[in-house]
């Protein structure tokens, strides 16, 4: 254990296919285990209303088309004056991460890290202590038949880096070791 005390963490999430909600409870997973006290909220179906008992809050979203999931942005707008004075982390779930990272387009990755992290911490008046970007899910059988098309177009791109459906119109690009990797090295940034 890490810390002496507890010290008590907000997740708050928002999710498209199920990678960001996965991620958000590894990542409460591994900070119980270096004796955090968590707290997880999907934005999509609670409203936070008071982030003030919290020392530690981690704000994770999904991408899609470019874009953060809204609600995850929302809560980054909303709480921007509280967050700045909180120990604050960010992460992102992309699976175009992982494509960009096996295809070693590595210009492409620093991209996304930097429009999606850092771009959207600085918008906000934000200085995180950690920006993650993991890999995320994409799965077809919950997408609209325009993005469905477009996924079809990279499969073969996803299987040529060694990326195969888990289950039937199912990619997870995830890592669970790096996400438990990057929790416990803000277990230790945290606790400064």
């Amino acid at each position: 254990m890490l810390g002496i005390r507890e010290m008590k963490a907000l997740i708050v999430f928002a999710t498209r296919y199920g990678a960001t909600a996965l991620t958000s409870q590894e990542i409460a997973k591994t900070l119980r285990e270096e004796n955090f006290e968590v707290k997880v909220i999907d934005a999509k179906k609670e409203k936070v209303k008071d982030i003030s008992e919290f020392e530690l809050v981690i704000v994770g979203g999904g991408l899609k088309m470019g874009k953060w999931t809204k609600e995850s942005d929302e809560f980054l707008k909303n709480f921007q004056k509280e967050l700045a004075q909180k120990k604050l982390a960010i992460f992102v779930s992309s699976a175009m991460k992982s494509l960009f990272e096996r295809q070693g387009k590595t210009e492409d990755f620093q991209k996304i890290k930097k429009t999606h992290l850092e771009d959207a911490a600085s918008m906000y008046q934000l200085h995180p202590i950690a920006l993650g970007l993991f890999g995320g899910v994409w799965d077809k059988n919950k997408m609209g038949l325009i993005f469905r098309r477009t996924l079809d177009t990279l499969m073969k791109q996803f299987e040529e880096a060694g990326f195969n459906e888990t289950s039937p119109g199912l990619i997870d690009t995830r890592d669970i070791e790096e996400i438990r990797k990057w929790t416990k090295e803000l277990t230790i940034k945290a606790l400064q």
